[in-house]
């Protein structure tokens, strides 16, 4: 008894490879993303810890600092119960909704045709992995406690909140503290950008 096969309806092989490459850039960005938040959290502690009784009055915002290159680059552990910069503290449950639908919406755009376009599942691959390892914070698998009390939480709480650990200072402003999958959306974001501006794949404009 023989099996007729429709060949058309198959995905042809560069889509193939190109979900694998999504599914590698993936897992390479997640596990990045975690692997260096524990180990900052691990070597750091929780904010404030690391160097406690060396803070320097003036900049308090620096407390907790291991600095690679003095007043430039460093790493020091933050927690963020909201947004970029801070934005929306306590709205865990709305991002991880966000996040949540964003995943399913990358996952739609994939089927219907975002495997034709090598920049685009390079991207996806990217904004996927940015997306997931904060989720995983937001969701409070790393589990991490409060070492003190706010108007959000008290001191003893589990946390919710995403692990950031990278620290740039630009003269004397301090960039709000980020971690690789911040890093991953922005690239993600500004990849997208540009291909919505400038790209043309296979000879013709995207759509």
């Amino acid at each position: 008894m023989s099996v007729l096969v429709d060949k058309k309806a198959l995905p042809d092989r560069s889509t193939v490879w190109r979900f694998v490459a999504f599914l590698l850039i993936l897992s390479f960005g997640f596990t990045a993303d975690l692997v260096t938040k524990h180990h900052a959290f691990r070597s750091l502690g929780m904010p404030g810890e690391y160097g406690r009784g060396t803070e320097t009055p003036e900049r308090p915002d620096l407390y907790g600092t291991r600095w690679v290159f003095d007043g430039l680059f460093g790493f020091q552990t933050t927690l963020n119960e909201g947004a970029l910069y801070g934005m929306f503290q306590g709205k865990v449950h709305v991002f991880t909704v966000f996040s949540l639908v964003a995943i399913i919406g990358i996952g739609f755009w994939l089927y219907y045709g975002a495997l034709r376009s090598r920049l685009i599942t390079v991207t996806l691959g990217m904004v996927s992995a940015g997306i997931l390892g904060n989720l995983y914070d937001r969701l409070g698998i790393h589990g991490l406690r409060w070492n003190y009390a706010n108007d959000i939480h008290a001191a003893g709480d589990p946390v919710y909140a995403v692990r950031d650990w990278i620290l740039v200072m630009i003269g004397s402003y301090h960039w709000p503290n980020f971690n690789i999958a911040d890093s991953l959306l922005v690239c993600g974001a500004i990849l997208l950008l540009f291909y919505a501006v400038f790209y043309v794949e296979d000879g013709s404009r995207p759509s």
